[in-house]
Formats: structure tokens, C-alpha cells, sequence
């Protein structure tokens, strides 16, 4: 269940109320949604939301930097989120691929998230008008598979039909295997899908 940083006390407390907190896990953001270029601040934004009990934390990548050429911003800025979640959370970057837009420079940036320890790559915010596409999932189970599966991708923006999850889940398939597919390495975003699958699709 992903919260705002500010519900993210309530949610916990809520769910160990009602003896639901080894079920559902409470994610958050940071850095969000603009993505800005300063390591420290967002580092900080992390280890309060890990602080508050947040399990997974889902970072946005300083994506404008990047394309201005400064990649070594991006790797810093991971790097330290990574360090601020230590071993009770999860890290989770937010490319935007949507306004990388360019191949080389998402692939290119989701090997720097990759590398500086993220755990997953997620395709975007939801934020802007172009969320997910097969071309740049594509990209990120490619830089996935360079590291051996041992990075997930999250596919989220734009997701809202079962079918189209149907569809990324099919092409999973084929580039890492069936057996890939997992809670631990593929995620959708949901907050458009859930209504399509909660009513029957």
C-alpha cells in the first residue's frame, strides 16, 4: 500500500491495529515528484519514511539533471537513499523514462540506478503525460537481465486496463522467464488498474 510520507506513521499503526502488518507492506515516496537534484535531502526524505515505518520507498530519480549531462548527481543521490533505507526497506527509483524518452539515455540511466542499489526500476511518477511504454519496459528488463534478475522493474503510469498488464506480463515472460515473475521482481502500478480489476476485467 503506497502513501504520501505523511501517512505513512498512520498506515503502519492502522495496520498493526488490525494485525494486518505482516500481510500488507506500506511504501512510500521521497523526492517526489520533481525529482530534484540534491542527494542529501532526499537521503533525508528516505530515513524518515523508513523512520515512520515505511517498508519500501520509491525514489524519483533527478531525471532533469541527467539529461542536462550530470549523470554523477543521480548516482550519488541513489546511492544514498540506498544507504538511508539500510536493511528495513526497500529502494525503488523512478526513472520517468517518459522524459528521458531517449533509448540509450533510460538505459543509460536505469544502469546508474541499477548499479548505485536500487532495487527496482519503475518507469514513472504518473506524474507527466507519458508514463510507461513497452519500448522503455523493454529497456528495463534489459538492464534487469544485465544484472543478472537481480533488479526488479516496476511498470507504472498509464497501466490502467488488465489487459495491458496481461500484455507487459506476457513480454516479462519471454525476456526473463516465467519463473521471473514475482512480487519480489515485477510490480504494476495500481492506482488506475485496481478499479479495472476490481471490477471483473
Amino acid at each position: 500500500m503506497c502513501v504520501y510520507p505523511a501517512f505513512v506513521q498512520v498506515a503502519s499503526e492502522e495496520l498493526a491495529a488490525q494485525g494486518m502488518s505482516h500481510r500488507v507492506r506500506v511504501a512510500t515516496v521521497a523526492n517526489f515528484p520533481g525529482g530534484a537534484p540534491d542527494p542529501a535531502a532526499a537521503a533525508r526524505e528516505v530515513r524518515a519514511a523508513v523512520d515512520a515505518g515505511a517498508h519500501e520507498v520509491d525514489v524519483v530519480f533527478p531525471w532533469r539533471t541527467f539529461l542536462d549531462g550530470d549523470a554523477a548527481v543521480g548516482a550519488h543521490l541513489v546511492a544514498d537513499c540506498r544507504e538511508a533505507c539500510g536493511e528495513l526497506a526497500l529502494l525503488k527509483v523512478i526513472l520517468e523514462t517518459g522524459e528521458l524518452r531517449d533509448p540509450d539515455r533510460i538505459r543509460a540511466a536505469a544502469g546508474i540506478a541499477a548499479e548505485s542499489g536500487a532495487a527496482f526500476l519503475k518507469t514513472s511518477t504518473g506524474k507527466t503525460p507519458v508514463g510507461a511504454t513497452p519500448e522503455a519496459v523493454e529497456i528495463l528488463l534489459g538492464v534487469a537481465r544485465a544484472f543478472g534478475g537481480e533488479v526488479g522493474v516496476k511498470i507504472s503510469g498509464g497501466v490502467r486496463t488488465a489487459e495491458q498488464a496481461r500484455g507487459y506480463l506476457a513480454r516479462v515472460a519471454e525476456v526473463m522467464g516465467r519463473e521471473w515473475i514475482s512480487p519480489a521482481r515485477v510490480r504494476f502500478g495500481a492506482s488506475s488498474l485496481m478499479r479495472d480489476l476490481l471490477s471483473g476485467s
